[in-house]
């Protein structure tokens, strides 16, 4: 009886699309091996404790609880539910929150996204913001829709107590996508829109730091083709009808009117991005073009790279036998300034180079130079080697530069047999930007960025032992004034009784010097360690000691993390 009330309710808030494909529920009633309902998932929950001198604002005691849970009703619905809760930076209010939580049930071609999540449109209307609300991806046949809505941002008041961080008005916004894909042909077009809701108490003092209610309408239409076997054309064109400041006076022009409600802090701009493909044997040759005009962005984006155009010419194949080397490249003009507003144009002969060699099996290396648009973010290996706690330095910088840089690393297994693996690793990346007036490179506007590591591997397959040694160093050029990061890091690890335990140990030094100065020197030691029972649980525990030797004082910093998982 249970099963039958069980079956009753779930076809009966189904769609119609169900039965329009004719599920036979007694079949599903009758098999054995459909559960009404199954389960899987996992759960982990964990406390960082922070004892030490170096970081004031550090919260003492941090807890974190993850979660996941998939329900499977009969074979044929899935209902996901992800939860993140922590109390990181309990007391403030920020924009957007750290707790996250959120279910995306999905039905044969049908997802729905429901609470704290993120969907990406395209790169000129909606693409990866968070927000809190509902959305849904449909792929009936060869269409593609998506649905969204919801507050991209709550509101936050301005706190004395905390400067940094900025009022914001609450957000909401809202939009469609509708792509259709066939074999030689697609088409689709997106709208989103967006807009602040006006708050007394924020605008006393958001209007002196320079900050404004807006709106925006954000349109993108794309088109594919497939002319001829091995020849594919695509191009895409964003409008994004941004309004800086709503509280602006409303113009008279009646052809937009009646649609939009433009002021004289209205902006209208376009983007537009095409290309051509062609493939001749095992040659692919392509061409692009990009641009983007000055001040586009969309309120569906955190951030734009904007006011550049790009004509690109793009050649790749693989090569020698068994195509054990493959060569991509690039090769184009870039240009800046597109309204003339800027008091310098910067025209740049764009291009990068990528080049993957693998003679053996034992041998790999690659290469590659660029001086295009370059996302790097300023955090070198010593960041990450001296962080006390995963949540140091979630916000770093990140930032777009038009530079020059090479990467090139190798690996080489130089013994493999069932007792031992050895083996070498170097990689290195050089990164050079700079400001040129009248032909000559400012000095103060000059900066280089070099990366360079090398690591050495043993692994003894019988005892599950694993010893790293590496050497790093970095050196940074910047302003008039060098700085040099250089020390050594090793490690060992291991699995015993029948690996349901596995320990680590690992121990780094380093040396910064700048502008020919020592200004710290920093010792790392890593004591860490994974206990796995029944099957599906896992306790975990880590120490992190740090001693920092600074010019003007030393400071010590201790860090112990406790953690528990479970997935079924």
């Amino acid at each position: 009886m249970r099963k039958i009330l069980t079956a009753v309710l779930i076809f009966g808030i189904l769609p119609c699309r169900i039965f329009a494909q004719q599920i036979n529920v007694e079949n599903v009633l009758k098999s054995g091996q459909n559960k009404p309902f199954t389960f899987n998932g996992g759960l982990s929950a964990g406390n960082v404790f922070y004892s030490g001198n170096g970081q004031s604002g550090r919260q003492p005691w941090t807890y974190y609880l993850n979660g996941n849970l998939n329900m499977n009703i009969y074979g044929i619905i899935n209902v996901p539910v992800s939860v993140n809760l922590t109390n990181l930076g309990a007391g403030l209010s920020y924009p957007s929150l750290p707790n996250r939580l959120s279910l995306h049930p999905n039905y044969r071609w049908a997802t729905a996204h429901i609470g704290d999540i993120s969907m990406t449109f395209s790169p000129y209307t909606l693409n990866g913001h968070q927000f809190t609300g509902g959305g849904a991806d449909l792929t009936p046949g060869k269409f593609k829709i998506g649905i969204m809505g919801g507050r991209l941002l709550r509101r936050t008041e301005y706190s004395a107590e905390y400067p940094p961080l900025m009022p914001v008005y609450e957000r909401w916004g809202y939009g469609a996508k509708v792509q259709y894909d066939a074999e030689k042909f697609s088409a689709g077009m997106i709208y989103f829109g967006a807009g602040d809701r006006e708050n007394e108490t924020i605008a006393s003092v958001s209007d002196s730091l320079g900050i404004n209610p807006m709106q925006n309408s954000a349109f993108s239409w794309n088109v594919g083709l497939r002319v001829v076997k091995d020849l594919t054309f695509a191009v895409e064109y964003g409008l994004s009808i941004l309004t800086r400041d709503i509280r602006a006076v409303r113009k008279n022009d009646h052809f937009t009117e009646n649609i939009f409600a433009v002021r004289t802090s209205t902006g209208f701009y376009h983007a537009v991005n095409a290309m051509l493909n062609y493939r001749l044997m095992k040659n692919v040759i392509g061409i692009a073009y990009e641009r983007i005009d000055p001040q586009y962005q969309t309120l569906g984006a955190y951030y734009f790279n904007n006011d550049y155009e790009n004509v690109v010419l793009n050649y790749s194949r693989p090569f020698l036998k068994q195509d054990k080397a493959n060569i991509s490249a690039s090769f184009g003009v870039q240009r800046d300034n597109l309204d003339d507003t800027k008091e310098e144009t910067f025209n740049r002969y764009v291009g990068s180079v990528n080049l993957n060699y693998n003679p053996t099996e034992d041998l790999q290396t690659s290469f590659n130079f660029s001086t295009f648009q370059s996302y790097r973010n300023l955090k070198s290996q010593f960041d990450y080697i001296n962080e006390m706690s995963p949540y140091d330095n979630t916000d770093t910088l990140q930032f777009t530069q038009l530079s020059r840089n090479m990467d090139a690393s190798a690996r080489y297994t130089f013994q493999k047999s069932e007792t031992s693996t050895q083996l070498l690793n170097l990689n290195i990346s050089f990164q050079q930007a700079a400001d040129r007036q009248g032909g000559i490179f400012l000095p103060g506007n000059v900066s280089r960025f070099v990366n360079a590591a090398l690591g050495y591997g043993l692994t003894l397959i019988p005892q599950n032992i694993s010893i790293t040694v590496s050497a790093n160093g970095t050196y940074n050029y910047s302003g008039m004034v060098e700085s040099f990061t250089a020390g050594p890091v090793a490690g060992i690890t291991g699995s015993f009784f029948k690996k349901t335990l596995s320990c680590g140990f690992s121990t780094s030094y380093n040396v910064n010097i700048h502008d020919g100065n020592v200004q710290a020197k920093v010792l790392n030691c890593r004591i860490n360690s994974i206990y796995r029972f029944l099957k599906r649980h896992n306790l975990n525990a880590g120490v992190v000691w740090q001693n920092r030797n600074l010019p003007a004082r030393s400071t010590n910093m201790l860090t112990t993390t406790v953690a528990y998982a479970y997935s079924f």
